[in-house]
């Protein structure tokens, strides 16, 4: 837990997606979620979600995987969900990063 947002690692990850169709929303900048993202995430980048959370609404009852650039630990974006009463909202431990390291999908279109 950060700031009181549950944090998983790669494998509990695809296991949210998998059996419990959680969002993916990656919230990198623009040319960080261009070099590639998981496949079906949606993107908003974290200065803007304050903004555009109001696009998550008809997610609100599902688990959010919220994927941060690796090693950058701001929990922003979850915060933000969470005040705007999103209760399960997850941080992927470790980023991006993580997710390459663990060689798992990733796509650039």
């Amino acid at each position: 837990m950060r700031r009181g947002i549950k944090e998983i690692d790669t494998l509990a990850a695809v296991q949210l997606i998998n059996y419990q169709d959680a969002l993916v929303l990656d919230v990198r900048d623009d040319s960080e979620y261009a070099t590639g993202h998981l496949p079906n995430s949606k993107h908003i980048p974290s200065e803007k979600i304050e903004e555009r959370w109001v696009e998550l609404q008809k997610f609100k009852d599902k688990p959010i995987l919220v994927i941060y650039p690796g090693g950058i630990r701001s929990n922003h974006a979850s915060l933000v969900l969470r005040k705007n009463g999103f209760p399960q909202v997850i941080n992927l431990m470790g980023g991006i990063d993580a997710w390459k390291r663990a060689g798992l999908p990733m796509v650039k279109r």
